[in-house]
Formats: structure tokens, sequence, C-alpha cells
């Protein structure tokens, strides 16, 4: 389970290696958590309310906002965050420009290891003793902070469906460890199995509970957060709820489509995130998925059935008046030996492989079949970092489409 006691940190620059070394460099600390990166200031302010991270380590020259604005922005938001100012430049100027808007630090890049760890402890502790306050504050004006209110049902996630048109890509592998590198504390997830007659998700994390998809979806008109709660299967190892399907195959005719779309619309109420695992198959389960979700992780592999299924796959979105920037491409057990390459894939089919998950047997199968998610315990494997890079493309896919929606409102 995650220990409540680590430094939440989001990383920020536009240099991808920068972020990797950083996050390289903290992986090795107990009590630092890395829970998110991000290319861009306006990317960090969307990361920061996602994320709710302690520390923020921020770039200053960055393309479309620079580190000192995106640090005004996120103390105006964000009180308790601190940040941690990185740059090249050891210039007095930027020094006293970044404490002017709040920043808690600033070291020079690249920063010693020791002193970058320090800097992190000495702003995560000050960010836990302002949540304090406020949380002391909102006690005296308005009740216990744990006290249910009417306003639970007032947020809404982000529903994610992992998809395959080609079976035997590994959509499960990658939709339970997606889910497991998503939750923390103050990020919800679940895992829905939309594959309801042969669904894999409970085995995949060790869980056989008694309470099934079969439990809620018909009774989606009358649900509440209680009802919600009781048939979710909590997997204690990662904190991740689990809404499996049905433990009979025939029982998935109980289900349709209108019932599942709704179910998932009201999870994103309760959730960050509720991530969607589902059958190569079509099913009109699916594509009412299709319909609603914010974005759709799309998976190939290395062979030509797999990428003529894909194709096909986003042939079908256009049909189906689906954008196709809701895509992010994935190339899952990627083999150096193979010559069908992720940029070759790309260039065919139009979309930029995002992330590339590495063949990567010794890690994956054994995880399987133990039912202990590789990101759980083996956070360093060549497919975990694969799973690392695929939620930060994520992450980036949706904040853009965030802001790009904010703008389309903000211009009617």
């Amino acid at each position: 389970m995650v220990d409540v006691e680590k430094f939440r940190v989001l990383i920020v620059d536009d240099v991808a290696e920068t972020r990797e070394n950083v996050r390289k460099l903290l992986q090795f600390e107990s009590d630092i958590d890395v829970v998110a990166a991000a290319r861009t200031g306006r990317e960090a302010i969307q990361l920061c309310q996602e994320a709710n991270p302690d520390v923020v380590l921020m770039d200053i020259n960055m393309p479309d906002m620079d580190g000192i604005a995106a640090t005004e922005a996120i103390r105006q938001k964000m009180p308790a965050v601190q940040v941690v100012i990185l740059s090249v430049q050891g210039d007095q100027n930027y020094m006293r420009r970044a404490m002017l808007v709040g920043a808690r630090d600033f070291l020079t890049k690249p920063p010693m290891p020791d002193e970058l760890v320090a800097a992190i402890r000495r702003a995560g502790k000050m960010a836990r003793e302002e949540r304090a306050k406020s949380i002391q504050v909102y006690a005296a004006t308005q009740g216990s902070p744990n006290r249910p209110t009417t306003t639970t049902l007032t947020t809404r996630g982000k529903i994610v469906l992992v998809y395959s048109p080609k079976g035997g890509t590994g959509c499960t592998t990658i939709a339970v460890n997606l889910a497991v590198a998503l939750h923390n504390q103050e990020t919800r997830v679940v895992i829905v199995d939309a594959n309801l007659q042969f669904g894999d998700v409970a085995i995949f994390l060790n869980e056989q509970g008694k309470n099934t998809v079969i439990d809620l979806a018909p009774r989606v008109d009358e649900l509440d957060p209680e009802i919600v709660d009781s048939v979710m299967i909590k997997n204690a190892a990662s904190g991740v709820h689990v809404l499996a399907s049905p433990s009979r195959p025939e029982n998935a005719e109980k289900i349709n489509a209108d019932q599942f779309s709704k179910l998932l619309r009201y999870l994103r109420h309760l959730y960050a995130y509720v991530i969607v695992d589902s059958s190569a198959y079509l099913t009109d389960v699916t594509i009412s998925v299709l319909d609603i979700a914010d974005a759709i992780v799309l998976i190939a592999t290395q062979d030509i059935p797999s990428i003529k299924n894909d194709r096909l796959f986003l042939d079908l979105l256009l049909t189906l008046n689906v954008p196709t920037d809701k895509v992010t491409f994935v190339m899952n057990k990627y083999d150096k030996r193979i010559a069908i390459s992720p940029e070759k894939v790309g260039e065919n089919l139009k979309q930029r492989v995002m992330a590339v998950i590495p063949l990567d047997e010794r890690t994956v199968i054994p995880a399987a079949n133990r039912g202990v998610p590789f990101m759980l315990d083996n956070k360093n494997a060549p497919a975990a970092k694969g799973i690392y890079t695929l939620v930060e493309a994520l992450r980036a896919k949706l904040v853009k489409r965030d802001m790009e929606e904010s703008e389309a409102i903000t211009k009617r």
C-alpha cells in the first residue's frame, strides 16, 4: 500500500532526459515518491490539481510558460504546494524573482543529489505544515473535513479505455499496471473489467471477490457512493479498487451497453481515473465506452495482423465520429531484434507511438501468475519504465484536451 509519509513530487522540465534522470535519482529515497512529470508550465499547473504533489521541481526555461510564471499560478491555486526551482542560470535576479512568486528554494542544475533530496524534504515538511493549518481552519469554520458532503458527485474523473482489436497483445497487463501507477492517496483509481465473458482483471490482482459488475450495472439508476463502495473489491497491495467481470460467461447477457456506460459515468464522479479493460471483440458495451472515454490507450505489437487491425480500428473511430486525438498509441512487447520499429508503425498508421513497453518476459509473466502487478514490486524493470512513459504521455494528452476544451468554451 502507498506509504502516506512519502513526500509527493512533481517533476517539470521540457527535456525528457532530464525528467528521467531526476526520477532515477529520487527512486532510491524511501520517503520520496515521484507522482507525475510535466513537460510544460501549463501542463504542470493542470497536473498539480490532479496529482496533488507536496513539492514541485520546476525548470525555469520552458517553451509555453516559464517556470516562474507557472510557479506563481500554482501557488495561487494551491498555496500549500511548495516549489523548488531548478535552473542552469545561477543569476541572482532569477533567484529573486522566483522567491517573490513563492518558490521555496532555488538550485542550480544539475543539483548535487544530497542537495536536491534535502531541498525536497524541507519543502515537503513545509507543505504538510501548510496543509495542516488549512485543515485546522476548515475544522474551526465548517466542521470535520472528513464529514461526507453533498458535493461528492461534483468532480469529474477521466475514463480511460485500454484496447486492442487483436487478442494477446497485453491489454489486461497494461490496464492493471497503468491503474496501479496512476493510483495514490489523493488520486483514487478504479479498474473496470469490460470483458464481461472472460475477464481476468481480478486474477491479475490476485482477487476473487464475490461481487462483480453484475451487482451494479442492472441497478445503475439507484446507485449511491455507499452501494458502490460495498461492491468494489479493494486491492490491499495497491489501493486500487476493482470492479470484476461476472463470475459466469452467460451472465454477461444481463448487462447492456446503456447500463454499462451509465455506470462508468457515475464512477467518474467517485474516482480520478476509471480504467476500463476490454476484450478485442467490439461488443455494444465496448462501443458505448468509446463514445464516453476521455482517452483510448490503443495497443499494437510487432506483427502485421496487429498493425492491420489497429488501422481498421482507427478507421472505425472516424466512422463513429470519435476524435482520434483521444488515442494514446502504445507498442507493447517491443523486441529490438524485430525490424518493425515503433517509428515505422507510427508512420504507417499516422499515429505517433507515445510509449514503448519492451518485451520483458522475466517480469511480466511471473507477475501475472503471482497476481502481483510489476508496478508494485518491480518498478525498475524495463516493462515498468514503459508504463511510466505511458502514464506521462496519457496525462499530457488529457491535459492538452482539457486546455483545448476550455479555450473552445471561452471563445463561444
